[in-house]
């Protein structure tokens, strides 16, 4: 099922960002390797550049040591896709779609999208956190372990349904 624009991970405006936001990382690593940059001036000069191109809060990356987690691929695209928004009016389809997504961990039909789509949809569903962090914007009842796996009272290992989940959240 698709959803609609305002839900879905906005792939156009990342991947207008994400070449000068890959470009500015990696010339801020050469820069450190070459000077050094102890007292971070440039280092903030980097996130005020990137704050500007997102309007993101750079505080929540790490943009000197990236290559001690996904790679400055990854995070070039995490900081160009923009967060998601609150949205009104959510059909019960749609909180279905999207709990599904983040349960079933399906491989998406690559056929008929963009390069760059297929290179980050995974990245975007499972590893930044993008539809965790609309659930919870949108949810009041949104709690992380809806989608771990649980210990119920006498000890025994479970793990909520998609029904259950949904449920919860839009009780």
């Amino acid at each position: 099922m698709e959803l609609r624009k305002e839900i879905e991970p906005q792939f156009d405006v990342a991947e207008n960002r994400y070449p000068e936001v890959l470009k500015s990382i990696l010339v801020y690593t050469d820069y450190c390797e070459k000077n050094g940059d102890e007292e971070n001036i440039e280092y903030k000069k980097l996130e005020e550049k990137l704050h500007l191109m997102t309007g993101k809060e750079m505080s929540k990356f790490n943009l000197w040591e990236w290559w001690e987690e996904e790679g400055a691929e990854n995070l070039a695209f995490d900081i160009s896709l923009p967060d998601p928004q609150k949205v009104n009016s959510l059909t019960k389809e749609e909180v279905y779609e999207i709990v599904r997504r983040l349960k079933t961990f399906e491989e998406i039909n690559t056929k008929h999208v963009s390069d760059f789509f297929s290179r980050f949809y995974q990245n975007t569903v499972y590893g930044n956190g993008y539809f965790m962090k609309f659930l919870e914007i949108n949810f009041n009842k949104f709690r992380l372990n809806l989608f771990q796996r649980n210990k119920d009272k006498d000890g025994n290992y479970f793990e909520y349904s998609i029904d259950e989940v949904i449920a919860i959240l839009i009780e």
